[in-house]
């Protein structure tokens, strides 16, 4: 077992419910989930009794919950911006509760006018979550893909904080924006706190412009990409993410064993 990665999944990528995911994350060997956490059985509105019993049930499989997934919609957008980030505060409380110190999620799309009233939206309530999730030693990761990883990092730079930081995907940088997953791991390494392991490529003829991929069939460089999250001394999740297929289990399976492959033959 590699000393510098744990490889988990979204539970959701198994499309089934969130404890029958569980199971199957044990059944694969896998040592973590990420769950999302906006409603349903996994949310803000759990008793305190539901959040102990949850805990247990994850730990009675062996497993730790790698981080929540806590994604609302744009901070740049409509009347209930304040109202999404007192919902975002009470997820943060709910992934401290359940065991870990993680909440991914998206904001919206950072434009690169700092003069752009989108950004200064966006960076306003950043700045709001950041103080929070310090305040518990915590982070709410801001997701790869939207934005290249310079303007992200000049983005997370005027926040002075790592309250808000990242959950690095580097399918969703190289299939929706060209942008190099292996240069943008040294350009956020102070960062980076979580990653999704996925794969992918441009495709100008699907629906939104690229397709995703089984891992090791995409135009992500995976072994210099985990040589890079190395190098910068991350040891946290590569959290699977399947989000395409009709067989998803054997996919997560298939990703798990490419993972570790990796990691061996690289002696990462």
């Amino acid at each position: 077992m590699s000393e510098t990665f744990r490889i988990g999944c979204l539970a959701d990528g198994f499309r089934t419910d969130v404890r029958s995911a569980i199971k199957k994350a044990k059944a694969l060997g896998l040592q973590g989930v990420q769950v999302y956490a906006t409603g349903g059985e996994v949310s803000p509105d759990m008793t305190s009794a539901q959040r102990r019993e949850f805990v247990d049930f994850i730990e009675s499989n062996g497993l730790i919950l790698s981080a929540l997934c806590g994604e609302i919609g744009s901070f740049a957008e409509g009347q209930d911006r304040a109202q999404k980030i007192e919902f975002s505060r009470r997820i943060l409380d709910l992934a401290v509760e359940l065991g870990t110190n993680i909440v991914t999620t998206h904001v919206g799309n950072i434009p690169e006018d700092k003069n752009n009233k989108d950004y200064e939206m966006i960076q306003s309530a950043c700045y709001e979550l950041a103080q929070y999730a310090d305040s518990m030693n915590a982070h709410f990761a801001l997701e790869t893909g939207k934005e290249t990883c310079v303007v992200l990092k000049e983005f997370l730079d005027t926040l002075g904080s790592t309250g808000v930081a990242v959950n690095f995907d580097p399918a969703n940088l190289w299939m929706c924006i060209q942008d190099d997953p292996v240069a943008g791991v040294y350009t956020l390494k102070d960062y980076i706190v979580h990653t999704h392991a996925k794969d992918g490529v441009p495709d100008p003829t699907a629906r939104w412009g690229w397709r995703e991929l089984p891992l090791g069939e995409g135009g992500v460089d995976f072994p210099n990409y985990l040589k890079a999250l190395k190098e910068i001394g991350y040891r946290g999740f590569l959290t699977i993410e399947r989000e395409v297929g009709e067989k998803p289990e054997e996919d997560i399976a298939h990703a798990a064993n490419f993972l570790r492959r990796t990691i061996s033959e690289n002696a990462l």
